[in-house]
């Protein structure tokens, strides 16, 4: 099964950290994060699980709650726990799902090659409604950079209040683009701190809120 933009996260419920998720319930009415690990006790997955944990304040702010997933049993999510704490300085905050029986894995095609039998570095970002909004998929060999997640979610946040769109390495805060279905004269009443048209099609403005 393969997701794609717009189609609506697949429920489960699966064993965690935290005991067991019934991933909806879970969720509530929140913005949620689900990422993959190839397996436990893996360098990278180590740094990411800590910087996710660091973290907290920001997924706060934003009503987001993130929550992973490793293939291996609850007894070894067990004891990487404290291996993350010792080695980040960050206890785990939030749950992490012991997939082993590749449920969840398989409901988000987090397992990709013919030849494969360990997730990839998977990301999915959901709404509050249940849909999915972003997915990126990175080799095993490379660590996620958390902070881009937090600039789209950023940005899905502030274009879902808006009929704007935010440019290439847009940063919270910025001026964003005007849409091009918005005419100047409904621009003028939509945007009061004014917009500047580079270009018929290319319209900035301020940032839209407050």
């Amino acid at each position: 099964m393969t997701i794609r933009l717009g189609d609506a996260a697949p429920d489960f419920t699966q064993e965690s950290t935290e005991g067991p998720i019934h991933f909806s319930e879970w969720k509530g009415d929140s913005w949620a994060i689900l990422f993959s690990h190839p397996a436990d006790f893996t360098p990278v997955c180590t740094t990411e699980l800590g910087q996710v944990a660091k973290l907290k304040p920001e997924w706060d702010r934003r009503n987001v709650k993130p929550i992973g997933l490793s293939v291996d049993p609850i007894e070894s999510h067990s004891r990487w726990v404290g291996d993350i704490k010792e080695t980040q300085g960050e206890a785990l905050n939030f749950p992490l799902l012991a997939d082993a029986d590749r449920k969840v894995a398989t409901l988000y095609d987090m397992i990709q090659g013919e030849a494969a039998t360990t997730t990839v570095r998977s990301v999915f970002v959901i709404d509050p409604k249940g849909i999915v909004r972003l997915t990126l998929t990175y080799p095993a060999s490379t660590g996620r950079n958390f902070d881009e997640i937090l600039r789209v979610i950023d940005s899905l946040q502030l274009t879902d209040g808006y009929r704007v769109a935010t440019p290439a390495n847009w940063k919270n805060g910025e001026d964003v683009v005007v849409l091009p279905a918005v005419k100047n004269e409904e621009a003028a009443t939509l945007f009061p701190k004014g917009f500047t048209e580079v270009k018929p099609y290319l319209r900035t403005t301020p940032d839209p809120r407050g």
